[in-house]
């Protein structure tokens, strides 16, 4: 095939991909998987592609029993009932709930405890509601990720504590993915983890990966597209998963550990652009929650990653990283941000 056009769609962004080349560079083989409740694709180029893919889809789905909120089987479940008693899990289980951990300390916003709060919501089981002030006080009571012990392989939590690794997983899942096709051979690929979106080397021609951003006012169209090699490239925004109250409101999934309801710092969208998929995802949802200045002061204090914020007054703000790679479609104005 010397010719190629494939479109893959996700919660917050899309990818072209387009060119011609060497025949065997350009042999492909694509698959798509429900699992960790989303749709996710994946595309690889060249040999053994088949073989690669069937070895990334089983270790999607092994992380997908592992870390399941509502499967007995799983880890999760078995820490969220283990009623203050400690728990042996995986080494993925560990090694996920050790870089939450790790986020939660860097940013002071992530916090895999929210998870009684999200479920009070309905944002667990689509039965949507607006809790009231003393319920979410009181739930708020048992939120707090550094209460977590783990030690080794083993986890406790105390009693009435529930976790949920919903913003950390799919970018762990994506770095495990490109880990699994690269063991298998794989030099191209491009995977897209309900919109989590992540590359493996560049395009069968050699050029770069063009990721299109979508726009939060318009969910249906893209804001920008961005030009990279080997990248993760994360969003999360208060479009994705949200309801309309009685009182005519959206509420959105993402919530603020300091009062409860959904985070509404001056941010509608966050992209984060980096080399590791679980950085990506952490921070994409930190930084939200966060709001524009304190994303910017992270920014400029740890760098390692560049970054694509919407304000909820409509205008773009993007690190320097990415001048010339960003390509703003959507009319927004843009602005430039630098460490100086």
């Amino acid at each position: 095939m010397k010719l190629y056009k494939i479109m893959v769609f996700g919660a917050g962004l899309l990818i072209f991909l387009t060119g011609c080349g060497d025949k065997n560079k350009n042999q492909s083989e694509s698959r798509d998987v429900w699992a960790m409740n989303t749709y996710m694709s994946m595309t690889a180029y060249g040999k053994n592609t088949e073989t690669a893919l069937d070895n990334a889809e089983k270790r999607i789905n092994g992380l997908d029993s592992l870390l399941s909120v509502t499967s007995e089987e799983s880890d999760i479940w078995r820490i969220n009932n283990s009623d203050g008693n400690p728990v042996e899990v995986s080494d993925d289980t560990a090694r996920i709930i050790a870089s939450a951990i790790e986020y939660g300390d860097k940013t002071g916003t992530l916090d895999i405890t929210i998870y009684p709060v999200l479920k009070e919501w309905g944002f667990t089981t689509q039965e949507y509601k607006i809790p009231d002030s003393e319920t979410l006080e009181q739930l708020l009571e048992n939120v707090n990720y550094s209460d977590i012990q783990l030690d080794g392989n083993t986890v406790l939590i105390p009693k009435n504590y529930m976790i949920d690794l919903g913003a950390v997983a799919k970018g762990y899942t994506g770095d495990e993915v490109i880990a699994e096709l690269r063991k298998s051979g794989v030099e191209s690929a491009i995977i897209s983890l309900g919109g989590n979106v992540q590359s493996l080397g560049l395009k069968p021609d050699g050029s770069q990966w063009n990721v299109a951003v979508k726009n939060p006012f318009m969910p249906d169209a893209n804001m920008c597209i961005v030009s990279t090699d080997e990248k993760a490239v994360i969003t999360s925004g208060n479009y994705e998963r949200f309801f309309t109250g009685e009182d005519g409101n959206n509420y959105w999934h993402i919530i603020d550990k300091s009062n409860g309801c959904p985070a509404d710092n001056g941010l509608v969208s966050v992209t984060i652009i980096g080399d590791s998929g679980i950085m990506c995802d952490a921070l994409s949802t930190a930084l939200f929650i966060a709001g524009t200045e304190q994303a910017q002061e992270y920014w400029r204090k740890n760098g390692g990653f560049d970054m694509i914020l919407v304000t909820d007054d409509g205008k773009i703000i993007y690190t320097d990283g990415l001048s010339d790679s960003f390509k703003n479609v959507s009319g927004m104005p843009a602005e430039v941000i630098s460490v100086d």
